[in-house]
């Protein structure tokens, strides 16, 4: 009797991208945890000791964030490890939020970006780029604490839908929480919203999402809050990877990439970033998917720029945005 022919194995799905920013966190703290040059001297030291301090370097920033050094390090890899020797810095020369977005997601500096103000991009980000390329076009979204976002992407140009807290849902959570900053919203409904985007049957193929405490907090001197707001964020980045990567239409063909838009200055001047500001230009990225090597944290890579940023979130999803004439070329990351 003759065997049923079994059902063929489904296709490879397709390259999706998570690319994830938190504002303004340090290089220091990413690579080192709670910074003994912060934490020591202040009214608070013995609390933020208790929560955070750990004998070392390494035990300190597994503590703070656990997902970026238990899966992402082991898995991909972290550049911009300043004290290693390691470094990624902005071209920009302003060292501060939309001069670094605009670096980051069109992958060239623009002196005509000069302010936070809220005016349309001039220019076009890789999102808007890959919105139109062939099996992208509505496949492309972003989610951000920061209501300056849908002007950075250019949202009425470039369709792109970006979340601001203004669907129904996060708005009702909105109405019931304290309003601390103009402008910017907690996280936790960014993560919402973004998570939204996961829930459905055809989930985005790239997906960027745009989370702004950690600078809310540094401006406010509160460095308790900045580093529990990084650990926050940490964690809804470990389940916004889960959620991805184990939707039936991903199927693990996920690329991670995490980064920010600016630093900030050392020791008491860790609040601080803008031109007057040197040590603010320097940055970090993390990634892990599978066209990034597993080889940790890296300070073999010392030439690298936040303008890498764009082409190597369009390598991820199987797209060559250096083609483009003057970005800068996808980071190292075989």
């Amino acid at each position: 009797m003759a065997q049923p022919a079994s059902a063929p194995p489904p296709a490879p799905a397709p390259p999706h991208v998570l690319l994830v920013t938190l504002d303004g966190l340090r290089w220091q703290e990413a690579f080192g945890g709670a910074d003994s040059l912060v934490v020591w001297g202040r009214a608070d030291s013995a609390d933020l000791a208790r929560a955070w301090w750990r004998p070392t370097r390494e035990e300190r920033r597994a503590a703070l964030l656990p997902f970026l050094w238990g899966e992402v390090a082991r898995r991909g890899q972290l550049l911009g490890d300043r004290a290693a020797g390691g470094g990624v810095r902005v071209t920009n020369g302003k060292n501060f939020s939309y001069p670094g977005y605009n670096e980051l997601l069109t992958g060239r500096a623009d002196d005509r970006i000069a302010s936070n103000d809220k005016v349309a991009n001039p220019n076009v980000t890789v999102l808007e780029w890959l919105d139109g390329r062939a099996g992208f076009t509505g496949r492309v979204a972003a989610a951000a604490s920061w209501d300056a976002f849908p002007w950075i992407i250019n949202a009425d140009r470039s369709g792109i839908p970006v979340e601001v807290g203004q669907d129904t849902a996060n708005a009702r959570m909105a109405a019931l929480l304290p309003r601390l900053w103009e402008g910017t919203q907690f996280d936790l409904l960014t993560h919402r919203s973004a998570l939204d985007r996961l829930w459905t049957a055809a989930p985005p193929r790239v997906l960027y999402v745009a989370l702004g405490e950690t600078d809310e907090w540094a401006h406010a001197g509160d460095y308790a809050q900045y580093l529990d707001a990084a650990h926050r964020d940490d964690a809804m980045i470990r389940e916004l990877y889960a959620v991805f990567a184990g939707h039936p239409a991903v199927r693990g063909n996920l690329t991670l990439i995490v980064t920010v838009d600016h630093g900030r200055g050392d020791g008491p001047a860790w609040t601080d970033h803008g031109t007057r500001v040197p040590a603010a230009q320097w940055v970090w990225v993390a990634a892990m998917g599978p066209r990034v090597a597993a080889r940790g944290s890296r300070a073999d890579v010392t030439g690298a720029t936040l303008s890498q940023v764009a082409a190597t979130v369009a390598r991820a999803a199987g797209e060559d945005y250096s083609a483009v004439p003057g970005v800068a070329g996808p980071l190292p990351l075989d």
